[in-house]
C-alpha cells in the first residue's frame, strides 16, 4: 500500500452512464486500467471488453429504473457522462433530468454507500449558472422526473445551455446534503474535445477557442485528457473536494477573464454573465 493508491480504484465498482463513446468511453477505459470493476449504461452498444453493459434510455424513467434494477449491487462511483446536442428530442431528459432521476433511484435503494462519489460532465455552456440560480432552483425543486420535464417545457428550457447550467447548479447545491451522507459530487467543464458528438457539430464545438489554441500550440482535447480530471475527482485522492465544476479548457476561460488573451475576454464575460 502506497500513498499514491488513493488515485487508484482497486476493489471499487464504477458505473459510467454514457460510457459507449467519447469522454464516457475514455472514462470507462481509464477506470478499468485503474483497477475498477466497470459497469456501462448507455443507449448505444457498449464495446469495452470486460465491462458489464446495461441498455438505458435516459429520456425514459422506466428504462432508468430497469437499468438500476440490473446493476446487481452497490457502486462506489457514478460517472454521469451522457449528453446530446441541441435539436435532439428529449435533450432535457438525456442531459440532466434522467441523470438526476438515476441518482435519486440509487440513493433511494442505498446503492451509493458512504465514501462514494459522483462525477458529471458539464460544459462551457454551463458557466455563469450563478446569475440564473433563482430560476434553476425552481427546476431543482421539482420532486421527480415527470414534474421536472413539465417545468422545462413550460419554461422553454429544453436546450443544451439550460441543462448544462442545471448540472452546475445541481452539483453545487447537492454538495452539502450529499456530503452529510458521506457522498461527494463534482463536475468537469471541458473545453473543446474531439469526440463523435463534437465532430457532428464541428464548426461550433471544435471551432470554439481555436484562435487561443493556435496561439498556445495545443489541439482540442482528446477524450482521455478529459477523463483524467473526472476520474481524479471521484478518487479518494480528491477527498477534500466536493461541489465544484472544474474548468478543463487548457486555460481559455482564465485567459479571457484576466485579459491575458484579450480575444477571449468578451466570450468569457458573456458565458460567465459578467
Amino acid at each position: 500500500m502506497t500513498l499514491f493508491d488513493a488515485f487508484r480504484y482497486d476493489g471499487k465498482r464504477a458505473l459510467v452512464v454514457g460510457g459507449a463513446s467519447g469522454m464516457g468511453a475514455a472514462t470507462a477505459e481509464l477506470l478499468q486500467d485503474a483497477g475498477a470493476e466497470v459497469v456501462v449504461m448507455d443507449f448505444a452498444d457498449v464495446t469495452l471488453p470486460g465491462a458489464k453493459a446495461i441498455h438505458v434510455n435516459l429520456a425514459d424513467a422506466a428504462s432508468i429504473d430497469a437499468g438500476v434494477d440490473k446493476l446487481g449491487g452497490q457502486v462506489d462511483t457514478l460517472f454521469s457522462c451522457a449528453g446530446v446536442a441541441d435539436g435532439t428530442p428529449g435533450i432535457e431528459k438525456i442531459n440532466f433530468i434522467g441523470h438526476r432521476h438515476l441518482i435519486d433511484r440509487l440513493l433511494a435503494k442505498h446503492m451509493l454507500p458512504r465514501g462514494s462519489a459522483i462525477g458529471f460532465i458539464s460544459s462551457a455552456a454551463g458557466l455563469g449558472w450563478e446569475a440564473n440560480l433563482p430560476l434553476l432552483n425552481e427546476l431543482l425543486d421539482t420532486p421527480d422526473f415527470d414534474s421536472a420535464a413539465r417545468w422545462v417545457q413550460e419554461h422553454g428550457k429544453a436546450d443544451y445551455m439550460s441543462m448544462k447550467q442545471a448540472i452546475c447548479a445541481y452539483v453545487a447545491r447537492q454538495a452539502f446534503p450529499l456530503r452529510k451522507e458521506g457522498i461527494r459530487i463534482n463536475a468537469i467543464c471541458p473545453g473543446p474535445t474531439d469526440t463523435p458528438l463534437a465532430q457532428a457539430n464541428k464548426e461550433m464545438w471544435l471551432g470554439f477557442g481555436s484562435d487561443y489554441r493556435g496561439e498556445v500550440g495545443v489541439e482540442a482535447s482528446t477524450p482521455l485528457e478529459q477523463a483524467y480530471p473526472l476520474v481524479f475527482l471521484c478518487s479518494d485522492a480528491a477527498a477534500a473536494i466536493t461541489g465544484i465544476t472544474m474548468i478543463s479548457d487548457a486555460g481559455y476561460m482564465s485567459s479571457g477573464i484576466t485579459g491575458s488573451f484579450p480575444e477571449a475576454t468578451a466570450i468569457a464575460n458573456m458565458l460567465l454573465n459578467r
